[in-house]
């Protein structure tokens, strides 16, 4: 079989013995199984090696795998430029890769490469596997910000890669768990940390991908995980088949989260069909949030949905509350992919004849025109689930003692600078944080003086 093994290894620097300085000893479990891991890979001797890495070139919708014949890296940027790295590339496995993504319509290649350097997320793994075996090629591929399912895809595309080329693989993904799991630790505390480490050595120690993709999306990002779509492109590599799995060691002592696991295919096993349960789920989700909707979530559906599919806009159905038809407010259209946000449009004050109009505009605007995000794909919308938020005129105080970040959402203006923040969103727990978000988002600094709004919203959700 083309993918002997594949692996989870945590990229802490310090366990890099001239970085750590004697820190390393704090982490002597990770540090006794990179050993093994190293040495395990060693005895298969590997023809390649592919490295899933979180902090390498990132895309929002494309898997980016590092081009040329080679790649060097040194660690200077945590002040030792001494400790070097090289390795070939595998093109002909890149190309293979890339052939495959495209014909199934996944976005992967070589292109658009901002750093060829190595980054630590492979420089880590590679030093200590390098102390044992150097007779291979790499292969260095980014995550994305795709879903999970679509890393979990990748994961299949690489197995069919290696199986075509006859490529006798090892494949590695680069993953710390939360980053915040002491209040004394660089990134501080947060109580979905722990809760997202347990879950994922749970998951890791019994090859159990589906629990593990089941996180949820707020676990993961209270988290503050840095390679959990590293741990689903592994998953990718053993759909539908029979895995022994071996959590190697776990320890936390810096506030960061590391795991070392190994996984063995061992057969076939059709039942461990992850992805297409995986998406069953997300399409029940869905189709329970849609029996729950409103006539305000319901407009938003039908107006991206129609506008996916006829690239024309919706007109104004019969039998909406008379409200959207008379009324004139200024609207937000939020769009969620199994709880995260997937696209957010709004007017702070209204730019149409109607909040019908207003939702219908919003909601097409929310799915094609967020630059944050790529646009929705009709095989998506059935996934989408809709949130309406339909503003209050807003007014002006005079200082932030008269927001609540549960009542009121807040503009805050600086010259023709302006940003908004809705009220009540997950996360947002001071008045503070809602102006400093709202700041950023209008690009507004510190020491710019600004005026405060405040609006309340009725939320259809």
């Amino acid at each position: 079989m083309p993918i002997i093994k594949a692996y989870t290894l945590p990229h802490p620097p310090l366990a890099i013995p001239a970085i750590g300085r004697g820190q390393e000893s704090g982490i002597s479990k990770t540090v006794a199984a990179f050993e093994e891991v190293a040495a395990d890979i060693a005895a298969i001797k590997p023809e390649t090696i592919v490295y899933i890495t979180p902090h390498s070139t990132m895309y929002a919708d494309h898997f980016h795998i590092s081009p040329g014949n080679e790649a060097t890296g040194d660690f200077a940027r945590f002040g030792v430029s001494s400790v070097k790295l090289q390795t070939p590339y595998d093109k002909a496995l890149a190309e293979q890769i890339t052939r495959i993504a495209f014909n199934h319509g996944t976005s992967a290649g070589t292109e658009g490469e901002k750093d060829a350097a190595l980054d630590h997320g492979v420089m880590v793994p590679m030093w200590y596997i390098n102390k044992h075996y150097t007779d291979y090629k790499s292969l260095r591929i980014s995550q994305s910000g795709m879903s999970s399912a679509e890393h979990y895809i990748l994961g299949q595309i690489i197995l069919k890669a290696a199986e075509a080329l006859d490529r006798k693989v090892v494949v590695i993904g680069s993953s710390d768990l939360s980053h915040r799991l002491k209040s004394d630790g660089p990134y501080g505390y947060a109580p979905e940390g722990e809760e997202f480490d347990n879950a994922v050595t749970e998951a890791l120690s019994k090859g159990d991908f589906m629990a593990l993709m089941n996180i949820p999306e707020k676990i993961r990002d209270g988290a503050g995980e840095c390679g959990y779509n590293s741990l689903m492109v592994l998953a990718g590599l053993f759909d539908r088949k029979r895995v022994i799995a071996r959590l190697l060691s776990y320890e936390a002592p810096y506030g960061v989260g590391y795991a070392v696991a190994e996984f063995t295919a061992t057969g076939s096993d059709d039942s461990n069909n992850v992805l297409e349960k995986h998406l069953d789920l997300m399409t029940e989700e869905s189709k329970n949030a849609q029996n729950a909707e409103d006539d305000y979530q319901k407009l938003a559906r039908g107006s991206l949905e129609h506008y996916i599919k006829t690239s024309t806009r919706l007109r104004i159905p019969n039998g909406l509350p008379q409200e959207m038809y008379s009324q004139r407010a200024g609207v937000f259209v939020s769009l969620h992919k199994r709880g995260r946000l997937r696209g957010c449009i709004g007017t702070i004050a209204p730019t149409t004849e109607s909040i019908a109009e207003e939702i219908i505009q919003n909601a097409i605007s929310a799915g094609v025109s967020d630059n944050r995000f790529p646009n929705v794909t009709a095989d998506e919308l059935q996934y989408i689930t809709y949130k309406v938020d339909v503003l209050s005129p807003s007014e002006k105080i005079q200082s932030p003692a008269e927001l609540d970040v549960k009542r009121y959402g807040v503009i805050v203006t600086s010259g023709m600078k302006r940003g908004l923040l809705l009220p009540n969103l997950d996360g947002v727990d001071t008045v503070e944080a809602q102006i400093e978000i709202a700041r950023q988002k209008a690009g507004i600094s510190e020491n710019e003086k600004i005026q405060l709004e405040r609006f309340e919203v009725i939320r259809h959700e």
